[in-house]
């Protein structure tokens, strides 16, 4: 089969475009479900709908250097929005597609948009109510045309007539050797995307990145993971996202391999299975949430099938991550876990579409060990990964058969890394940015003189080589005792359990550490039910005091893991309460990434934090809302504090306490 390297002279994604339609042309580039209906691309009739598309948008006016926002969810046509775009020297700019009005505003506004291509009506909708905040966006176009008939098209265009247009315009030989030529005119040092930020710490940057530069980060990993364009992947990550432009384009680009679109987000899991990829990624929340569903079904089903699921999953904890590894283990071993393999290993991982799986990443945030273990134990050969869009995703991977619950890996080829005096991890990467867009003092901040990037989080490598994420480097701090408190270390302890959905830890410059939390609706409802508990909504289930109790025993376990970490023996849990609501994008809590803001979150729920200092056992709340249609609303209630059960620090926790502290 060929491989990356047979178009290793490809500087730009319309030029590997090219380079696959010659090499491959027969085999599948882009698959889509379609009322129930999968449709296939190939190599050759992707570039055929790309250079049409692009002869069509440069009819429509675009141009070399201009900026067109791409907002939707994972579509052929979106994705080949960016490819049509590159090919002219536009540059495009993906938008989270569940962005509120204002978000979706000044994104468009700071990147000065002047074209917009939209999945669908309601995004189409979105687009024109934020006219007056963002002037420079004059043409819109959108891919499905359900509802949109009736509209104004003086500036509305449909992807499907622009692509016609670009077709007709294409028999003129002239025209179609000028096409040509713009796609040849592109360069390594274009800027090949804008991606921007997920704004945790404040207002979104456009991250920069070179066409030359993504090209090289994803041969890199696409070598490190021997991918090739017998793979195929689910692509239903945001587009906005640095995980899914990575994976889903560039090293789909480099690779040759397919990118299958799902129907819709509600139907992803069904088609997951139909497709059976063999490069997946997903965040420990996807994890979470199945293994969840699993252990609820499991629950439902007979003495028996409960007695063989429990029997060879304990096998599986004790010898599948060894056979995946490639560890010598016992014959008779190998043969209950072959057993375990037809019987429980086999059948779930058809039911979840992972039978044929490879190779399975997951980021984001951190991933409980026993969770992490889970998977591997199946035989899924899942590993952790560690980036940042300005790095262009990958920083440190898991190599394969020395994969370690705790650390993200080690530095991918052609990755520097080093740590400053504070432990803030800081490297250099092929496809590191080259700048925050319209904001050069903050791109200084950013890099070091030596041309390092500054990641602003804390970590430190182990006596393999390895690197540990600890925290972000400005929230790790002390308590008032001068011992560490690292408050995403301790909420994810917290969200290791799978009744609890979200965690924010505080305790900076406090006596003790205490957490809010949100619990799981899907995972703490079936267990309510399970026990005749009655609730109506959220609030309820989560004031009830039965549900407290059984988030107090979730929180005396993490403490009694905090106990044993030589770091984090002083910070375990002391007071807690479960929130009113869930933490929402739409309310500024999260990101459109799913990261807590903490401090908005600080800001917004301040009488929480001062209760939990001033030993109140009650606090009442009131708190704005938006709903799924731009009304806002207010949600109040008493909220209950809880006293944490803690446990004395280990022997090794309290002397590494002892050791922080000093």
């Amino acid at each position: 089969m060929a491989q990356a390297s047979d178009h290793a002279h490809a500087d730009t994604f319309p030029k590997l475009l090219g380079e696959h339609a010659r090499l491959r042309p027969t085999r599948p580039a882009m698959r889509h479900k379609d009322l129930g209906i999968w449709r296939t691309w190939s190599w050759a009739e992707a570039e055929a709908e790309v250079r049409a598309y692009a002869a069509g948008l440069s009819a429509l006016g675009l141009k070399r250097g201009d900026h067109i926002a791409v907002v939707g969810a994972n579509r052929p046509w979106l994705y080949w929005t960016i490819l049509a775009a590159q090919w002219l020297g536009a540059i495009p700019v993906p938008v989270y597609a569940d962005s509120v009005a204002e978000e979706m505003a000044y994104v468009l506004d700071h990147a000065e948009a002047s074209f917009a291509v939209a999945q669908d009506q309601e995004q189409v909708d979105k687009l024109f109510s934020i006219q007056e905040k963002a002037p420079r966006l004059q043409t819109i176009l959108y891919d499905e045309p359900r509802g949109l008939r009736d509209y104004d098209h003086s500036r509305l265009h449909a992807v499907a007539e622009t692509v016609a247009q670009g077709r007709a315009r294409l028999k003129d030989p002239d025209f179609a050797r000028w096409i040509e030529a713009e796609r040849q005119a592109g360069g390594p040092d274009d800027i090949s995307i804008m991606l921007y930020t997920s704004g945790t710490t404040g207002r979104s940057k456009g991250v920069m990145l070179t066409a030359g530069g993504c090209i090289a980060a994803a041969r890199d990993t696409v070598a490190f993971d021997k991918l090739t364009d017998q793979d195929e992947l689910l692509a239903y990550l945001p587009l906005a996202w640095v995980g899914d432009h990575y994976m889903n384009y560039a090293q789909a680009l480099v690779a040759g391999f397919c990118v299958a679109c799902p129907e819709s987000a509600e139907t992803v899991e069904i088609d997951l299975r139909e497709i059976g990829p063999t490069y997946y990624f997903a965040p420990p929340r996807v994890f979470e949430n199945l293994l969840t569903r699993i252990l609820i079904r499991m629950e439902d089903a007979s003495k028996l099938k409960r007695r063989m699921f429990h029997h060879y999953l304990e096998v599986a904890k004790r010898w599948g991550e060894k056979i995946l590894n490639g560890e010598q283990v016992p014959f008779g071993a190998r043969l209950s876990y072959g057993l375990g393999n037809i019987f429980v290993y086999g059948p779930l991982k058809n039911v979840l579409g992972f039978s044929r799986i490879r190779v399975a990443y997951t980021a984001g945030e951190a991933i409980g060990p026993e969770l992490f273990s889970f998977y591997r134990a199946l035989g899924m050969n899942l590993k952790q990964l560690y980036g940042q869009t300005e790095a262009f995703l990958f920083v440190t991977a898991h190599k394969d058969g020395h994969v370690a619950a705790k650390t993200v890996g080690p530095p991918l080829p052609n990755v520097e890394i080093k740590l400053s005096d504070t432990g803030e991890v800081l490297y250099k990467s092929p496809g590191q940015f080259v700048g925050y867009f319209k904001e050069p003092e903050k791109t200084v901040e950013t890099m070091t003189e030596d041309g390092f990037v500054r990641t602003g989080d804390a970590g430190f490598f182990d006596a393999q080589g390895e690197l540990n994420i600890i925290d972000r480097a400005k929230d790790v701090g002390k308590l008032r005792s001068g011992e560490l408190f690292a408050p995403k270390y301790i909420e994810n302890r917290l969200k290791f359990f799978s009744h609890i959905k979200e965690a924010v830890a505080f305790g900076q410059d406090r006596d003790y550490a205490t957490a809010m939390i949100n619990i799981d609706m899907s995972a703490v409802g079936d267990w309510a039910e399970r026990r005749g508990l009655s609730y109506a909504s959220y609030q309820e289930l989560a004031a009830r005091p039965e549900v407290y109790e059984l988030i107090a025993g979730h929180v005396a376990e993490a403490n009694r893991g905090l106990a044993e970490e030589p770091r984090m023996a002083a910070a375990q849990v002391r007071r807690f309460l479960i929130l009113h609501k869930e933490l929402d994008a739409d309310d500024g809590e999260m990101t459109r990434t799913q990261k807590v803001r903490r401090n908005f979150i600080a800001e917004r729920y301040a009488p929480i934090i001062t209760a939990f200092y001033d030993g109140s056992p009650l606090v009442d709340v009131a708190t704005e809302v938006t709903f799924e249609d731009g009304r806002k609303g207010v949600i109040s209630g008493r909220l209950r504090i809880d006293e944490a059960k803690t446990h004395a620090p280990t022997p090794e926790g309290a002397a590494g306490a002892r050791k922080e502290a000093a």
